[in-house]
């Protein structure tokens, strides 16, 4: 049988998928553990979610030092004894700080679980906040944050953030040097004392785990009490209207940086797949009409692309770019000009076909192993989304059509709705 080069194999097109079911269960002191049981290798992730992101500090920078610094040393471990004690057992510790949330995340062999917990347990009950390590992780992320600060791109990104939202929003907020250098051992604690200790949290159990592990994590994590007073968030939602450009000169920088977006809304939104299919067609991935107009015919830049950030409470959407100097004005030009033909033609069925299919297998791919699909599980666990809105991904995704996007471009991509912030210089 001779092959024909000249001939795309056939290919069949995937509809939908099936998932393993979450099993829920509750400690004895009421909290929740979601396990999702999938025997792939002996190992698994346990991870603690507080409501304890930026959203709830009153310092600022006090949530990300808080989190950071629960492997810093307890009354009974210092530092240096808490990573020798997780190294021995081959273990891995995450700690994560976000808007919304913090979490407490540990890897581990299956069977070192139990080892694990007592260690997991203190970080989370009696932290110990030591002053030295506190100045080590201050200075080191001002170090880290002086160098970034140099850099086109990761200013672009700020001053969007704190156009968009506000520079007070939890949302629009962005460490700063002078708020770390300014943060004490009290606020710290202080913020520790009233977001996380005792406070309700949810637990996400992935890999090889059953009932024994459930079991030993309520022994550890499931007899101390939970406060019942509610934790209230220390902002109001308000918007930011000020759409006016923010043009940001650096006379010695080859490069601008482009971002160019506007508020949207939650995963929850009537519109949010129709919009996820537009950006998609946009900008959201490698053959997209940005990729294919600004970088492939114009050579403007090695790469711009379109996305869709989503939090609990809001979300936003971004076109991000770096190009020469010299070609920021027509760069701009250019994604407007995709702007329009994107609101006023219809997109070809082969190319939403095209888009559908790649979205489609994009999404199967995310859930490889059972750490990935924990990590799309949080939408639902996390975010109160529908219990299908995984099983129904696909299928949403297929039911968006040409006129749908035309619709959602002109509704959502007003061009005097879009914020621009430039880095660099037009």
């Amino acid at each position: 049988m001779t092959l024909d080069r000249t001939q795309s194999p056939a290919f069949q097109a995937i509809q939908e998928i099936r998932l393993p079911l979450v099993q829920s269960h509750h400690l004895d002191n009421g909290i929740p553990l979601h396990l999702i049981s999938i025997a792939h290798q002996p190992v698994l992730r346990l991870e603690c979610v507080f409501n304890a992101g930026t959203w709830y500090e009153q310092v600022p920078g006090s949530a990300f030092f808080t989190m950071k610094m629960l492997s810093e040393g307890t009354p009974s471990r210092t530092s240096a004894q808490i990573n020798e004690y997780i190294d021995r057992y081959g273990a891995f510790l995450e700690l994560n700080s976000g808007p919304d949330r913090a979490s407490v995340v540990v890897y581990c062999l299956t069977k070192f679980l139990p080892d694990v917990l007592p260690l997991l347990r203190e970080m989370l009950t009696e932290p110990a906040f030591p002053q030295k390590e506190l100045d080590d992780l201050r200075n080191i992320t001002l170090q880290n944050l002086r160098v970034n600060y140099e850099k086109n791109a990761y200013l672009a990104g700020v001053l969007f953030r704190e156009k968009l939202f506000g520079p007070n929003h939890p949302y629009g907020r962005s460490q700063r040097p002078e708020a770390v250098e300014n943060l004490t051992r009290k606020d710290v604690v202080d913020f520790f004392d009233r977001v996380v200790h005792n406070q309700p949290f949810q637990i996400i159990l992935a890999g090889q785990a059953s009932e024994n592990e459930v079991m030993a994590i309520n022994r550890e994590l499931g007899q101390s009490a939970i406060r019942t007073d509610t934790l209230s968030s220390i902002f109001d939602n308000v918007h930011a209207d000020d759409k006016s450009p923010v043009l940001a000169e650096k006379p010695d920088s080859v490069q601008s940086s482009i971002r160019i977006g506007r508020r949207l809304f939650t995963r929850s939104h009537p519109d949010f797949f129709k919009m996820l299919v537009t950006n998609e067609v946009f900008g959201g991935y490698f053959g997209s009409r940005l990729m294919k107009n600004i970088r492939e015919e114009k050579g403007f830049t090695y790469g711009i692309s379109s996305n869709m950030p989503s939090f609990r409470r809001d979300g936003y959407f971004l076109i991000g770019t770096d190009v020469n100097k010299e070609n920021t004005q027509q760069t701009l030009d250019e994604i407007r000009k995709e702007i329009h033909i994107l609101q006023t033609e219809p997109v070809l069925p082969d190319e939403l076909e095209t888009v559908q299919n790649y979205m489609a297998g994009e999404f199967v791919g995310s859930l490889n192993t059972p750490f990935e699909i924990a990590d799309r599980y949080k939408v639902i666990l996390l975010d109160n989304m529908p219990a299908d809105f995984l099983t129904t991904y696909i299928q949403n995704v297929r039911a968006v059509t040409p006129t749908d996007i035309m619709e959602t471009a002109s509704r959502y991509l007003a061009l005097d709705t879009l914020l621009e912030v430039i880095v660099g210089g037009k």
